[in-house]
């Protein structure tokens, strides 16, 4: 057995030394274990780096491509929006121009108004007490007040067109639970008075009927949208506002009636109404030089400040846009178209038996009376029938029919008031193959036309025998007094000529003298031409009815210088005495009086004076 020597000496080994062996060693035990020569490391950090500057790159394109998408593609349509955001378009309120009339008084004007709504679940005072303090002012009362604060906690509308003046006075009062919201609304100060000619506008503020809605285009002042920058809590930046803005005009639609005038006709009007228990009627004065109209009336009426409270029918002028048949106020146009033609002379005669025979039907005068042997004048002085019908006898139909649509019958009149209706007249050939249709025609049945066309008619006998065109606008005008525009209106057109329309008219003034029909028209010291008139209203099953009839009295005044014509007409007045002479002519009288003063007609000539 081999033996150790006893005494073993041991090397002592330095720490640097210890960990190389200690790697050779485990080097020749495990080869796996051995550690990556330098070439590789690099290989990996540069692939690392790649991977990194890839991904860098990726998120570049896909940056250049959002920015490209939005700078690019959709960098249009978002700086529009960014626009819409930043700019506010505005359109300020523009008031609606004034309507004056002749005299430059206010008929219609935009007024600032408020709507004063009640929240009475907000109400810091008892019900009873705001309803109170609020019906001296609203004009109603506390126990209404009351029963509309029951009905509902909040919204409940309490008055929509306060004027200001309230509104401040409702504001004094410093209730909670009462929300007032400013507006603006068309107020006519004038109220009923012209409320037919005006018209009124809706809620909208768009026109409904009279001038209102036919002059739409000359009373809504033109406005410009301006887009204007705003700052980021939502506020208007005023730096950015044009010069001048808003700015609009100061002009004002001036109509031809006279208040006054206007006033006294819907006096005499209601006054004889009332005294003979009509359905309607009407007054027109027209000034035939050149067709402006002074007064235009309809009774009944309505107040276009409350017209949702009125009836549908009454926003209507029906002097306009209703027919009748005129009656015996057409003769003096059938006698002015007799005189035309050279068929009569003023100083022929006519024998009126009281009937006549045309066809198989009988023409009778009113009350069946008989006036002999009367001259042309006579005819218009006792409204006889039967020598008018002698007159027309003596022209060929072809020939009056074409006198008739010489004036305008079957025609639309032309006028700036809406809702303007064609009159009516038979077609030619069943007008002339029938002798009672010119019969008929020549006192007034037979056809209808409007009042408005009648007075137009009328007053070609009154300006030397021109057909004008009647109209309520005389133009824009601004606060200087200057006139900007004037409607252009068709040329009046000759129709008789002045020495035949000086003799009807002549005519005429027989007829308001002391023996004839409208004699309740007179008035000392002026002379007056004029035309009763007393006709059955059709049927609509056809002929006419029995119990009703429509009186009439047109005039024309001063006869010496003729100028004015004034109609009157009475529709379905009651009472045994009912007639064109009795009913219309003093409605007639009092208009004139009227006119007389506001437009200072001197009296006739002693002379002259009849």
């Amino acid at each position: 057995m081999q033996k150790f020597p006893s005494k073993i000496k041991f090397r002592n080994f330095r720490k640097s030394e210890f960990k190389t062996s200690l790697r050779n060693r485990t080097a020749r035990k495990s080869p796996d274990t051995l550690m990556p020569p330098a070439t590789e490391q690099i290989s990996n950090t540069k692939i690392r780096l790649f991977a990194v500057w890839g991904v860098l790159m990726a998120a570049g394109a896909v940056l250049g491509f959002n920015l490209y998408n939005l700078q690019i593609v959709r960098g249009p349509k978002l700086t529009e929006r960014a626009r819409n955001q930043q700019m506010v378009n505005l359109r300020p309120y523009m008031p609606r121009r004034q309507i004056v009339d002749r005299n430059k008084d206010v008929l219609a004007i935009d007024q600032q108004v408020y709507t004063l709504y009640a929240h009475p679940k907000q109400f810091s005072e008892p019900r009873h007490k705001v309803a109170e303090l609020l019906a001296p002012i609203l004009d109603k009362e506390v126990s209404e007040l009351e029963t509309k604060f029951a009905a509902k906690n909040s919204g409940i509308t309490l008055n929509s067109t306060l004027p200001e003046q309230l509104a401040d006075r409702v504001s004094a009062l410093s209730l909670n639970g009462l929300e007032l919201r400013q507006k603006y609304a068309r107020f006519y100060p004038q109220q009923d008075l012209v409320s037919e000619v005006v018209g009124y506008v809706n809620l909208d503020r768009r026109g409904q009927a009279g001038l209102e809605y036919s002059q739409e285009k000359l009373l809504e002042r033109s406005v410009q949208t301006v887009r204007l920058s705003r700052a980021g809590n939502g506020a208007l930046m005023p730096d950015y506002v044009p010069e001048g803005f808003p700015n609009f005009d100061d002009m004002r639609l001036q109509l031809t009636i006279d208040s006054r005038l206007q006033r006294a006709a819907r006096f005499a009007l209601k006054n004889q109404m009332k005294r003979y228990s009509a359905k309607r009627g009407a007054v027109i004065v027209m000034d035939a030089y050149d067709g402006s109209l002074l007064a235009m009336v309809t009774q009944p009426t309505y107040n276009p400040n409350e017209y949702s409270k009125s009836d549908i029918s009454l926003f209507k002028n029906w002097t306009v846009a209703d027919l009748y048949e005129p009656g015996s106020t057409f003769k003096p146009l059938n006698v002015a178209i007799a005189l035309e033609a050279g068929i009569i002379k003023p100083d022929d005669t006519f024998n009126d038996s009281g009937i006549i025979q045309v066809g198989d039907r009988t023409i009778k005068n009113a009350e069946n009376k008989r006036y002999g042997n009367i001259t042309i004048a006579q005819i218009l002085q006792h409204s006889s029938n039967i020598g008018m019908v002698q007159i027309i006898q003596r022209l060929r139909p072809s020939i009056y029919y074409g006198w008739l649509e010489k004036l305008g019958l079957g025609q639309k009149l032309e006028t700036d008031l809406p809702f303007s209706v064609a009159s009516q007249l038979k077609n030619q050939e069943e007008f002339v193959a029938t002798p009672i249709e010119p019969a008929t025609t020549s006192f007034g049945q037979g056809f209808s036309l409007t009042p408005l066309q009648l007075v137009q008619m009328t007053g070609a006998l009154a300006n030397g025998g021109k057909l004008v065109t009647p109209h309520a606008v005389k133009g824009l005008l601004d606060s200087k007094e200057q006139m900007h525009y004037t409607p252009t209106r068709t040329e009046p057109r000759q129709i008789f000529s002045p020495i035949t329309t000086q003799r009807v008219v002549e005519m005429m003034e027989t007829v308001v003298s002391a023996k004839g029909t409208g004699k309740e028209a007179r008035i000392p010291g002026y002379r007056i031409a004029g035309k009763t008139g007393t006709a059955q209203k059709a049927s609509s099953s056809g002929g006419y009815q029995s119990n009703a009839r429509i009186t009439n009295f047109i005039s024309i005044l001063p006869a010496e210088s003729p100028r004015y014509v004034v109609l009157a007409i009475v529709d379905e007045p009651k009472g045994a005495n009912a007639y064109g002479g009795t009913v219309a002519a003093p409605i007639a009288k009092s208009v004139m009086e009227a006119l007389i003063t506001i437009e200072q007609i001197p009296p006739s000539q002693p002379s002259q004076a009849r």
